[in-house]
């Protein structure tokens, strides 16, 4: 993880002045400094810290933060020996675990794509939920039954970990030369194939949904060929007995995937709100 401890005005939120926690967790293919693509005054990570808020940005196994292993390395097929499923189990719990364990705080939570996938399924599972003072989910994704790229569609129809075995790549590199024209990872394998998360998994959507648990932001785009709409409002139904107090759903139509981390109006039309919820919840 990468931390911004403070703004740069040092103003502060909170609980006597105490910096609360943000976690934002990236999607797929990208890791956690794609939310500083957008110039300093306009990207997520420095906006909320600007605002008073500790913030975090998450980098899933594989990426180029966190590709350190106590016996193995990238080249090695077994490094890539797992799939979302170590990232709910883990990663995202480990990460929960440090934050609480420095801050002593519940933490805010905000997922884009695959972050809110992980999101969901992780916060069913050893009492996580309990430590997430709100949650913010930027194209969700949990259900892919409408779902129109044209790269998830090869993904799930071309068994791609397979693919990348048979052929001895231990490591899919969509920048590479190998495979191109083909832009998914192993970790996606098993969601691509079943298309919807597994009927384990749905618990983390409905501890948040329950009305007792804690308040969700949920941004969603009308062009957005992964997250599709109808895909989003089938999940969205799933908080159907949500508190109303504690669910609050933007819909922009002109949005599609990448525009909710690097879209050039991101900081006016969403950012702001994500922080305006924030602090609602603090």
């Amino acid at each position: 993880m990468q931390r911004i401890p403070e703004g740069r005005s040092g103003a502060v939120a909170g609980d006597g002045g105490k910096r609360q926690p943000v976690l934002i967790q990236h999607g797929i293919l990208v890791d956690g400094m794609s939310w500083l693509l957008n110039p300093a005054d306009q990207n997520l990570p420095l906006l909320l810290a600007d605002q008073g808020f500790d913030v975090w940005m998450g980098n899933t196994r594989g990426t180029r933060f966190s590709r350190r292993h106590k016996y193995l390395n990238p080249s090695q097929r077994a490094f890539w020996n797992w799939t979302w499923d170590e990232l709910v189990s883990y990663d995202l719990p480990a990460m929960f675990d440090h934050i609480h364990g420095l801050t002593g705080q519940k933490i805010h939570y905000l997922g884009h794509s695959l972050g809110t996938l992980i999101g969901f399924a992780s916060f069913s599972e050893k009492g996580m939920v309990d430590q997430v003072r709100s949650a913010a989910m930027l194209s969700p994704v949990a259900y892919l039954s409408h779902m129109t790229t044209v790269i998830g569609d090869i993904a799930a129809k071309s068994f791609l970990a397979e693919a990348t075995a048979i052929l001895g790549w231990p490591e899919f590199n969509p920048k590479s030369g190998k495979g191109q024209g083909i832009e998914k990872i192993q970790l996606w394998k098993q969601w691509f194939q079943h298309k919807t998360l597994r009927a384990s998994d749905t618990t983390g959507i409905q501890h948040i949904g329950d009305p007792t648990r804690p308040s969700t932001f949920f941004s969603y785009g009308g062009l957005d060929s992964l997250a599709d709409v109808k895909d989003v409002e089938f999940l969205l139904d799933q908080f159907k007995y949500h508190d109303i107090d504690k669910m609050n759903v933007q819909f922009v139509k002109d949005y599609a995937h990448a525009d909710f981390i690097m879209g050039v109006t991101a900081k006016d039309v969403v950012y702001n709100h994500v922080a305006t919820f924030f602090k609602r919840q603090s």
